[in-house]
């Protein structure tokens, strides 16, 4: 099945002359459409461009090579893209999700993550989704007439929702959300009805499926690159040895380079190919005729085949101990931890230590607010930024290595 062809719009697609809108509305600019313009206001925001600096599973001085929340950005995108295309769907709009899907991670991948959320356990916690629409709807400052980048109302349940429900319909939190919504969509939600109860577009779930392509496939890449596990350990993978079956046959004594990549473009390929032909499947079998009968559908509409599921779980099953929970990963990880915890505390205790518009207003802040201004600061550094600031303040700071 050939996953390059673009086809006719489908019923269930976003239409970017019905959307919602913006919060502060706005003139339209054609030829752009509306989700083309959310596109191109992520691309120009500062929070992409500090996603250069902020670490995948690598941080930035173990190599040029790894990839960073950026190229993992750019990657799924390309997915996407890819997914979007071949389903009928708006690439414009799985392109903006995929985009800003990793806006709101702070330095130091899901370490940086994990510090912020136990400093900010007593205000609400610290979750990178919600941060990302805070981001987009809060902390960028840009534009004259708004803060944020007043994204269409499309690209924010995205943002908001594309794992799914967060609430039921009566507003209660579900999941990991039983005890509370994360403080930014709270706050949103005081302002924008996000219809936190149902699932997100189809686009969304295109984004969301595509971010779990694209770190599968290039965290056995990079994994491969650090010698953290050997070809021949992931060979009895499923989907992995059937790619380097068709390799081998087809290109014997090839350099192990040019394997490793042909290997991986192929599992891109298998998987956006699954996607695509079970989501036609569940797309017919329910019936859906409108992007509104797709959020209500109860259940994701964009997904895996049994069979692929397998698959891609056995390949997340493999990276958890060998490259999430390995040694050497852990060891520089648990520095980062440090690095965070003890900047947010020397914030929080010395606010005027962060540049004048952090804490120009400090004296209407109480200890909640303040708290989220300092998580707010330490979530938009970089990694080498992070590093910086804790050298000026501390004696001893890790060389994350």
């Amino acid at each position: 099945m050939a996953v390059s062809g673009a086809r006719a719009a489908v019923p269930w697609a976003c239409d970017p002359q019905q959307s919602r809108g913006r919060l502060v509305g706005e003139d339209d600019m054609p030829p752009r459409s509306a989700f083309r313009r959310d596109c191109d206001r992520i691309i120009h925001s500062t929070a992409f461009r500090r996603l250069k600096h902020k670490t995948q599973v690598f941080i930035f001085n173990e190599g040029d090579h790894y990839r960073t929340r950026l190229t993992h950005t750019l990657e799924v995108a390309q997915v996407a893209r890819s997914i979007a295309r071949a389903l009928g769907l708006d690439e414009d709009l799985a392109e903006a999700l995929a985009l800003a899907h990793d806006l709101g991670h702070p330095p130091f991948a899901h370490a940086g993550e994990r510090a912020l959320n136990a400093c900010m356990a007593g205000f609400g916690g610290f979750d990178h989704n919600a941060q990302s629409l805070r981001v987009v709807t809060r902390i960028e400052r840009r534009y004259a007439q708004f803060d944020g980048l007043n994204l269409t109302w499309e690209t924010l349940e995205g943002i908001a929702k594309h794992n799914g429900p967060l609430t039921d319909r009566a507003g209660a939190g579900l999941g990991r959300y039983g005890a509370g919504l994360p403080h930014a969509i709270t706050v949103h939600s005081a302002q924008q009805d996000l219809e936190l109860w149902t699932h997100a577009s189809a686009e969304a779930q295109v984004a969301a499926i595509a971010d779990d392509i694209a770190y599968d496939v290039h965290d056995l890449d990079d994994g491969l690159r650090a010698c953290l596990f050997a070809l021949d350990d992931i060979a009895g993978l499923p989907l992995v040895g059937e790619a380097l079956d068709e390799v081998n046959r087809l290109y014997p004594g090839l350099e192990l380079p040019r394997v490793v990549n042909e290997v991986m473009r192929r599992m891109i390929t298998r998987f956006i190919e699954d996607v695509v032909r079970e989501s036609d499947r569940q797309a017919a079998a329910a019936g859906v005729a409108s992007a509104q009968a797709v959020r209500e559908l109860g259940r994701p509409l964009v997904a895996f085949s049994p069979a692929m599921k397998e698959a891609e779980k056995a390949v997340k099953g493999f990276l958890y101990p060998r490259m999430y929970r390995h040694e050497r990963v852990n060891r520089v990880m648990a520095d980062a931890q440090r690095v965070v915890r003890e900047l947010f505390g020397h914030f929080l205790a010395h606010p005027t230590d962060m540049p004048t518009w952090w804490h120009e207003d400090l004296a209407s802040l109480d200890e909640a607010r303040l708290a989220r201004r300092v998580t707010d600061y330490i979530a938009g550094m970089t990694d080498r930024y992070a590093l910086e600031q804790h050298a000026r303040f501390f004696d001893l700071t890790p060389e994350l290595r």
